[in-house]
């Protein structure tokens, strides 16, 4: 199971860290991924975190801006979030993939975690 948090409401230009606890698994033994979905919208990739090796994954909109990182004793993963302009608001979700050979694609994930918030005001 997972549970992201973190989201709420932020002014153009701020930061958000988002958090992804996991329950009844170790999330270094899968690939964790950031995703979000703004209304209308396909859900789409935004980060991932491939723990052998440290491998990192972003997607071009938010590189150099978003950043990806976990902690095996706490089991979770986070999403730093900065410089955020109103295209990034959407519901962003986490998602963990026990055989992920491509980060970047939604279907590659088996658990996802309920999604939260994150508004950008201009």
């Amino acid at each position: 199971q997972l549970q992201a948090s973190g989201g709420g409401l932020v002014q153009a230009g701020g930061s958000l860290r988002l958090s992804c606890a996991a329950s009844g698994r170790t999330v270094s033994t899968y690939v964790m991924g950031w995703f979000r979905q703004a209304p209308g919208q396909e859900r789409e990739f935004v980060a991932a975190i491939r723990w052998i090796g440290g491998i990192t994954y972003y997607a071009d909109s938010v590189k150099g801006r978003f950043t990806i990182s976990g902690d095996n004793g706490k089991n979770s993963v986070y999403l730093q979030l900065h410089s955020l302009k109103p295209e990034d608001t959407a519901v962003y979700y986490c998602a963990a993939g026990s055989s992920t050979w491509y980060p970047r694609v939604r279907n590659e994930y088996n658990y996802w975690g309920q999604g939260t918030q994150v508004t950008v005001s201009s």
